[in-house]
């Protein structure tokens, strides 16, 4: 279980607001607040999410191939290659209308000097194989980006996809998962220092206001969103997407705004 972390949810918000980009300092040595998300969130009746056989009657889970928890899956779940398609072509479209001028790239602190030489399909294999966390964790970690992208005006590029992906799907594992590691570890799986993911997963955190609530509705449409762009560019769709869904204890006035149309690839 992890060790240090960050206290995620509104009342986070309020507490960091004051202090941007600063780290709480105890007893003159700086550190991250004890992650207790799983539990905040279940204190305020927001529940958590969960695998369900029953979810699976849906059409679109059965279109989609998704497939209970309990069942196991030989080699990368199907999500990891739609995922990495899909973040490739947006990221080869985006550099084409920057470099047309058509769009206005937006720098951060997720932005290198230059693009990593790991692919992203690799990186995000790596990812899945030292992170241990479930397949849906890749779906909302999209979800994630996708707000950030907006609340920052920003596009997806060969410079920030990298750091993107590894912040979003670290904070998706905290939200969404029983256990998980500690900042340093995953750190190590990513390449970077852990000073500098404790600044992105803040800044990340802040860009999407720190709104991790992601309703059924919006995770189904982003399966299925990844499902049609793997069948626009002709990729064969081989082995299902784990599902999950939201326990019925998620408060009723949670509200979620997300959607996956957009007219820029992000």
């Amino acid at each position: 279980m992890i060790q240090r972390g960050i206290i995620y949810g509104h009342i986070t918000a309020q507490i960091f607001h004051d202090a941007h980009d600063a780290f709480v300092t105890i007893a003159g040595n700086e550190m991250l607040l004890d992650n207790c998300l799983y539990y905040l969130a279940e204190s305020l009746g927001m529940g958590t999410l969960a695998s369900d056989v029953d979810d699976l009657t849906s059409d679109i889970h059965l279109s989609l191939g998704l497939m209970d928890l309990g069942k196991k899956v030989i080699g990368s779940p199907q999500v990891i290659t739609l995922l990495s398609s899909f973040l490739e072509i947006s990221v080869q479209k985006n550099e084409r209308l920057l470099e047309t001028a058509q769009i206005k790239n937006t720098f951060t602190v997720f932005h290198g000097m230059r693009a990593p030489t790991l692919s992203i399909r690799h990186y995000i294999d790596r990812i899945f194989k030292y992170f241990g966390c479930s397949p849906s964790c890749f779906v909302i970690a999209q979800v994630y980006v996708d707000r950030f992208l907006k609340g920052t005006d920003g596009h997806l590029t060969s410079l920030n996809v990298h750091r993107l992906l590894i912040t979003s799907i670290m904070v998706a594992a905290k939200f969404i998962d029983d256990a998980f590691f500690n900042n340093a570890y995953y750190a190590k799986v990513g390449g970077v220092s852990t000073f500098e993911l404790n600044r992105l997963e803040m800044k990340f955190l802040f860009g999407i206001n720190f709104r991790l609530y992601v309703s059924v509705d919006t995770f189904r449409s982003y399966c299925l969103q990844l499902e049609k762009g793997a069948s626009s560019e002709g990729l064969p769709i081989e082995r299902p997407i784990r599902a999950c869904r939201v326990k019925q204890n998620w408060s009723a006035t949670a509200s979620d705004e997300s959607t996956c149309a957009s007219t820029v690839a992000r």
